[in-house]
């Protein structure tokens, strides 16, 4: 009889161990469930198939090809010291480390250097979107005095007088010489080639588990919710290609305002992609913040009056210190894994 009764309460024991397991089970799979991603959010927030194309300007390998060399050649500057790579640097999410800009003579610019990460997707250039188009926007820095400073005639006395340029040209652009318009389609046609990769979120995003922590799910809840950063930062490049005054402090650079003179652009400027967001600090336009924590915090703050027009949008989110981190950790998950970039051998005679 004793063995009996050990054994119906031994197998109660089990019965009730195996009922807490099961619960403990299912709790994990309802929780994994909440956080798992919708049919909205891959078909949202996943790259595209297809990389869009300059008008009249399809990028070939010759093109590219092209592009790459003149993007990597300092000679496009009229110190012969700076390029293209100086300040996108593909070691440095395709920025330069810099809270702004270093240009001609070492002199300090005023705004940050932007990624040129998903250019390609973009339907305005540089921080004010003064520029439609890559084409137009490439040769920009080369002939600007603060930038790379270099005379466009000289420029292309420069590079006709290289023979493998001359070839390369040819091949990329047959009957159209070495000019100013074909210098920025080259250009233009590698850094649509510059695109994000692969990362934690995107893998998460067609159902592999385990590769993005339950914190930065959670984030992604806050980021689309309560943290609303979604009202500028959406879709796969999360940037809403929008003009922006979100409230940093002792700013007198009107932005956007000194392109298209309307009053909320005041202070305005244009939301950048955060894909790659842990390679690319400092932060914001001005270089203000030098890390995801201080730009969560800033913007749970809900930003701070200065001489322009707040965007509506910015208002306190009254986020917790751990709802906080949790969209931190969000946004790390978004920088996509290495790609190994080749400098190209550039023609030297």
């Amino acid at each position: 009889m004793k063995q009996t009764v050990f054994y119906r309460n031994g197998l109660a024991k089990m019965t009730a161990m195996i009922l807490v397991s099961a619960i403990i089970v299912l709790g994990a799979i309802s929780a994994s469930a909440a956080n798992a991603p919708s049919k909205e959010d891959t078909r949202d927030f996943l790259r595209p198939m297809e990389i869009p194309q300059g008008k009249g300007n399809i990028g070939t390998p010759e093109r590219v090809m092209l592009g790459k060399s003149l993007f990597f050649d300092p000679r496009l500057s009229g110190s012969n010291f700076i390029s293209c790579a100086t300040c996108h640097h593909p070691g440095l999410g395709w920025s330069d480390g810099q809270p702004t800009a270093v240009g001609h003579g070492m002199d300090v610019l005023a705004r940050a250097t932007p990624t040129i990460l998903n250019t390609a997707y973009q339907r305005f250039q540089t921080w004010d979107g003064r520029e439609r188009t890559l084409e137009k926007q490439a040769l920009g820095p080369i002939i600007d005095g603060g930038e790379m400073s270099q005379d466009m005639d000289s420029l292309l006395i420069e590079l006709k007088a290289i023979n493998g340029y001359v070839e390369m040209f040819e091949a990329a652009y047959p009957g159209e010489g070495i000019v100013a318009k074909t210098i920025g389609k080259a250009l233009a046609a590698f850094e649509r080639t510059v695109v994000s990769s692969e990362s934690a979120f995107d893998r998460w995003l067609k159902g592999v588990d385990g590769v993005m922590s339950e914190s930065a799910q959670r984030g992604f809840g806050l980021f689309k919710g309560k943290a609303n950063c979604i009202a500028c930062h959406d879709g796969f490049n999360f940037s809403d290609n929008g003009f922006h005054n979100i409230g940093l402090k002792n700013v007198k650079d009107m932005g956007r305002y000194k392109i298209k003179p309307v009053k909320v652009l005041k202070g305005a400027f244009k939301t950048p992609t955060l894909r790659d967001i842990t390679l690319t600090a400092p932060y914001m336009h001005n270089g203000a913040y030098t890390t995801l924590e201080e730009v969560v915090d800033h913007y749970n703050a809900g930003g701070f009056k200065n001489a322009g027009t707040l965007d509506p949008n910015m208002k306190p989110l009254n986020l917790s210190k751990k709802e906080r981190q949790d969209v931190v950790e969000f946004m790390k998950s978004l920088t996509g894994d290495p790609v190994e970039v080749t400098v190209p051998i550039l023609p030297v005679k």
